[in-house]
């Protein structure tokens, strides 16, 4: 793998934690374009993240999810 492409990858992530996120999973896939007539290889970056937010409502009026029989609800 290219190094420039994790240099790249790095700041990603860093300008992310810089605004609050936690990165929680991230994947890099180098591959040749097969669109492209160049030799260049390409990249794409997946980032996965999680920022809390304390103090915010759901919004649906219903703050109390204790009879919620929603199996994929965490309680």
């Amino acid at each position: 793998m290219d190094e420039d492409m994790l240099t790249d990858q790095r700041q990603l992530v860093e300008l992310i934690e810089a605004e609050g996120w936690e990165v929680t999973d991230l994947e890099l896939s180098a591959y040749d374009s097969p669109w492209a007539d160049e030799d260049d290889p390409e990249a794409t970056v997946t980032i996965t993240a999680r920022k809390p937010y304390e103090g915010e409502s759901t919004g649906d009026g219903d703050e109390d999810d204790s009879d919620d029989e929603n199996p994929f609800r965490l309680k």
